[in-house]
């Protein structure tokens, strides 16, 4: 590359692209390094977009970048990537250069989240923070609409965006793991803007003002239904009379913290249903802030967005599991991150003498993530497959609710389980009370209708179990419900105290309202602000969903002992196998034994049936059922089984078609308690040829008995009919032995009849077994000088005396 001085800024981009085509990818990153270490930020400011964008990948998907979520440790690309990306990185260094001269560049609306997307372009402002002061209104109308981000909120939207950027990549691409580049760089990042220790770096560089000013503090959402005349000029006034942003040296501290993490929340967690969206945006929040609100502080009413204006929205998001991967590793940073906050500061109340970074710890949890959590959280619940890909999504879940694991403190697991979780954490249960109540509700409603027997589905049973059976948690669960069900009349005589309503507020630092110090309004809205005030909700200890899990004792218990027999058989076969193994006739296929076992949490080998064992131990903790409870209960279960008779059809009805299974037929044919006997039912003489039959000799004695049944059907349907001695031995030699209806399977009256009709079957001569004895037979005759004449008279003789013992009449 040429020096500063020698080149245009046109020319220098041009080259850029042309050498990222050209040249090693070491020697491209090495000049790139070298170029905004010299080129001022005027210059760098138009290769900057484009730069991003051949890092990350476009927004539409078509330039797919560096493939950093598929980049592996093991590449020779990773170090350079990883130097280059670094948050002291050139990467971060070229950011903070052009943050310093106040750069802007924008992302379309389109590119944004479904729920966010079409909520502007219908016209209402959503509660987003990451959109404040940030809208460009284009003459050409709202489907127009683009974002102005500064430099470092665009380089973090960029990456964000990347994880869930659906990208068109070649074959032998698609594996990613807990170490791929993108995977280490969210922790890296996470790490370095919200460290648990010591403060955030500062920026290397200044803008003209001397300082790096901080986004604007978030106003009050305003609606603007319709784009007519009024309402642009009440658009553009809006915009123009946010508040006026404060050079306060306390803000410049945290503020990339705080950006960073409104992007990630916004684009990784802003993705749900229009029902969700709406209850969300309901009218009904504003109504609890008029009921709860009577604090005598100025709070700027909330104004309703219009009704009706999302009715056609419906959001096709799934997210992969690379992606709640990253979710589940947020989390977990963020309760760390809470968790750091040092104890003076907790029991402290004077908000003054903490520092900004402090303040963040304090409310990042609670502001930033509860309520996008949750609902994406819920939308998994409600979507994702039946399989053991839910894991992740559960591990997420069970990362949120026990922030008690992120103190930093090294606890042994077993004695950690037993000390129970500590009171100072009975406020995060109430505040959070959705979180275990209505997700347990629905992993319940997911467990009834999944298949226990599956080692890796009792282990999430088994997980979920073992948490909520903690010591003193079920009674903190309990005690929030008990708030949140205090009756309403009685708040009317408490003292007016400010709602704190979730999720609204740009920057903390801002616009800080009164922390809440009833525990009752606390509860309150936190349900109220994620259900709306119309919801019903159902206690997770009350007596209906204590029928439910009821329920699911019952299926664990039926799964545990299916396991249990799963396994006893296994064993016997394995030890078989390892006897036969001495002689050379052991089975050489090593999937025919049941492996089922999974590593539980200290890391131990446990089988299907001991973890379910130990999730009834679990469940009868959580909900006080005493032994005799559960022995009552389990006697219930075996009156009504058959006795471990699988043969026994799974409960159906009869339908049109044929069988329809009932819930309860299912639940068995998933827990293997009872199946149908797969059989065919077709034409013996039709069905496929085995793998221990000759093809030549199957095809062969099959045109020979139907010449010999076409010609002589009518003298074996008259045989077969007399009633004396040669009928019963023609039915026996002549009828075909699959005529017998055992009633096991579902079988056409049609099928049974044409299979009944007698004829002559040559197929068993077709057989290996059938031929190797022949073949024996007549070594044996040989070695008694019987010619194959004779043989073949005795052979025929001697099958007819059989048939002729073995026929009926001399039973």
């Amino acid at each position: 590359m040429a020096g500063p001085a020698m080149q245009q800024p046109s020319f220098l981009l041009a080259n850029l692209k042309i050498d990222s085509t050209t040249k090693p990818f070491l020697q491209c990153c090495q000049e790139l390094v070298k170029i905004i270490d010299d080129y001022p930020a005027k210059e760098l400011h138009l290769i900057f977009p484009w730069l991003v964008e051949s890092v990350f990948g476009s927004l539409d998907g078509v330039i797919v970048g560096w493939n950093l979520r598929f980049l592996q440790a093991c590449s020779n690309q990773y170090n350079i990537v990883m130097d280059f990306l670094n948050p002291s990185g050139p990467m971060m260094k070229l950011v903070y250069k052009l943050q310093a001269e106040d750069y802007k560049y924008e992302i379309p609306v389109s590119f944004l989240p479904g729920p966010v997307k079409v909520s502007i372009q219908e016209g209402v402002l959503p509660d987003c923070p990451l959109l404040n002061n940030k809208l460009h209104f284009p003459l050409s109308g709202l489907q127009t609409l683009s974002l102005a981000l500064n430099p470092f909120e665009y380089y973090m939207f960029m990456f964000a965006s990347s994880l869930i950027t659906p990208k068109n990549y070649s074959l032998g691409q698609h594996v990613s793991s807990l170490d791929s580049a993108y995977f280490v760089l969210v922790d890296t990042y996470l790490k370095y803007f919200l460290p648990t220790e010591g403060s955030v770096p500062p920026s290397p560089f200044t803008n003209k003002r001397g300082s790096v000013s901080p986004p604007a503090p978030r106003a009050p959402s305003v609606p603007f239904a319709g784009y007519g005349t009024h309402s642009t000029s009440l658009l553009k006034r809006h915009i123009s009379h946010q508040p006026s942003v404060t050079a306060d040296p306390a803000a410049q501290e945290i503020w990339r913290s705080e950006a960073l993490l409104q992007v990630f929340v916004e684009m990784w967690l802003h993705h749900y249903s229009l029902e969700m969206y709406q209850k969300l945006q309901s009218p009904q929040l504003a109504l609890l802030q008029y009921r709860l609100s009577m604090s005598s502080m100025p709070c700027q009413p909330l104004t309703t967005p219009g009704s009706g204006t999302l009715d056609t929205y419906q959001e096709p998001f799934t997210p992969t599991e690379e992606h709640v991967l990253v979710v589940r590793l947020l989390v977990k940073h963020l309760h760390a991150f809470s968790c750091s906050l040092k104890p003076e500061q907790v029991s402290s109340s004077a908000h003054s003498h903490t520092s900004p970074l402090e303040e963040l710890k304090r409310v990042v949890v609670h502001r930033f993530v509860q309520q996008k959590l949750y609902v994406f959280l819920q939308h998994c619940f409600g979507h994702w497959p039946l399989d053991a890909s839910f894991r992740v999504v559960l591990e997420t879940w069970l990362s949120y609710i026990q922030p008690w694991r992120y103190t930093g403190e090294k606890t042994n697991p077993q004695t950690d389980q037993n000390k129970g979780v500590p009171e100072k954490w009975s406020l995060f249960v109430q505040e959070n009370l959705l979180m275990y109540t209505k997700l347990f509700q629905g992993f319940l409603n997911r467990v009834v209708r999944t298949d226990l027997v599956n080692v890796k589905n009792a282990l999430m049973v088994f997980r979920v179990a073992k948490v909520f059976a903690q010591p003193n948690l079920s009674e903190m669960i309990q005690k929030g419900e008990q708030l949140f069900l205090e009756p309403e009349h009685v708040l009317h005589h408490r003292q007016h105290r400010c709602f704190l309503s979730p999720g609204h507020g740009g920057s903390f630092l801002s616009a800080r309202q009164p922390v809440v110090t009833d525990r009752v309004f606390r509860v309150k809205s936190h349900v109220y602000g994620l259900e709306g005030q119309d919801c019903q909700y159902k206690q997770m200890f009350g007596t209906e969903l204590r029928g439910t899990v009821l329920k699911l004792i019952q299926i664990i218990d039926q799964a545990r002992q299916t396991a249990k027999k799963i396994s006893d058989q296994s064993a016997e076969v394995a030890a078989n196998n390892s006897f036969m193994s001495w002689f050379g006739m052991g089975s050489p296929d090593l999937n025919y034994t049941f492996n089922g076992g999974e590593v539980d949490d200290t890391g131990a080998c446990v089988k299907t049936h001991e973890f379910l064992e130990r999730s009834l131990d679990y469940l009868c903790q959580i909900f006080r059922l005493n032994a005799g409870q559960l022995s009552q209960l389990m006697a219930t279960l075996g009156s009504g089984q058959d006795d471990g008779n699988s043969k026994q059809l799974p409960d159906s009805v009869q339908g049109e078609k044929g069988l329809i299974l009932t819930d309860l037929g299912r639940m068995q044919v998933i827990n293997g308690l009872r199946r149908f006997e797969i059989e065919y039912q077709g034409d013996p003489e039709l069905q496929p040829i085995r793998s221990y039959e000759n093809a030549i000799l199957v095809r062969l004695f099959f045109k020979i008995s139907s010449l010999v049944n076409e010609r002589f059907g009518g003298h074996m349907d008259a045989l077969c009919s007399r009633s004396d001695f040669l009928g019963q031995l023609g039915r026996h030699y002549l009828a075909s032995p699959e005529a017998a209806a055992d009633g096991r399977s579902p079988e056409t009256r049609v099928t049974a009849e044409r299979n009944r009709r007698p004829r002559l079957s040559l197929r068993m001569l077709a057989s290996y077994r059938t031929l190797l004895m022949l073949l024996l037979l007549y070594l044996f005759g040989a070695l008694f000088s019987s010619g194959p004449m004779s043989s073949t008279l005795l052979i025929l003789t001697g099958g007819f005396l059989y048939g002729l013992l073995s026929c009926p009449v001399w039973r």
